[in-house]
């Protein structure tokens, strides 16, 4: 299959959530459990006062990543993955779920964790810069931004690895890369706000995540 040249439209996810209610197996794959285990890991915060998660298909990580923050908003631009993710989450109400097809909608608020799992390499480069600026906007001082990119060939607009380095470049006037973390399936960048604040890690503790053993 040819590679996409424009960010992926919401019928390109509601054709595959519509044959399949997991297409990428997050709920079953023991790859995308060793993941996000390594996702919260690379949290630099025990609990964050607001959090967003760009992405979060039927609820899988949401439903973890909601232990460390209060509240937490949720997107996705299908409903067929919001209908599981709310019924995952209903037992958590202060996780909010809301459909939208970033960058052009986002939702109110600042945040001060913005995680983007998976999402950025199904944008093109244009609305690559639009989400930075976005995250520019609603990024609280010292806040913590997360990517998390499988590396393998795609067909989307871009690699994962592209779509990491075009954020970190488009980031790259408020954000500093924190850690990097890269195992041979994947790779996990934590970005954090510059505003002059000491690191929330301690010095010389980068790359201290090490492979989770994939």
């Amino acid at each position: 299959m040819s590679r996409y040249e424009t960010s992926l439209p919401p019928s390109y996810f509601d054709e595959r959530y519509g044959r399949d209610p997991d297409p990428w197996r997050f709920a079953t794959s023991d790859y995308e459990r060793v993941k996000y285990g390594a996702t919260l890991d690379a949290l630099s915060r025990a609990r964050y006062a607001s959090a967003l998660e760009v992405g979060s298909s039927i609820g899988v990580l949401t439903e973890l990543l909601a232990r460390r923050c209060d509240p937490l908003v949720s997107l996705d631009l299908t409903e067929l993955a919001l209908i599981q993710a709310r019924e995952r989450c209903k037992d958590l109400p202060h996780v909010r779920f809301e459909r939208a097809q970033v960058p052009g909608q986002w939702p109110e608020g600042t945040f001060d964790l913005i995680l983007l799992s998976e999402v950025v390499y199904y944008l093109d480069e244009p609305d690559v810069q639009r989400l930075a600026e976005r995250v520019r906007s609603c990024l609280r001082p010292g806040g913590d931004v997360v990517l998390v990119h499988w590396t393998g060939e795609t067909h989307y607009p871009l690699t994962g690895d592209e779509a990491a380095a075009r954020f970190i470049a488009n980031t790259a006037a408020f954000l500093r890369v924190h850690d990097q973390v890269r195992t041979d399936k994947y790779r996990l960048d934590v970005l954090v706000r510059d505003d002059g604040r000491p690191s929330c890690r301690p010095a010389g503790s980068s790359g201290s995540l090490g492979n989770p053993g994939l």
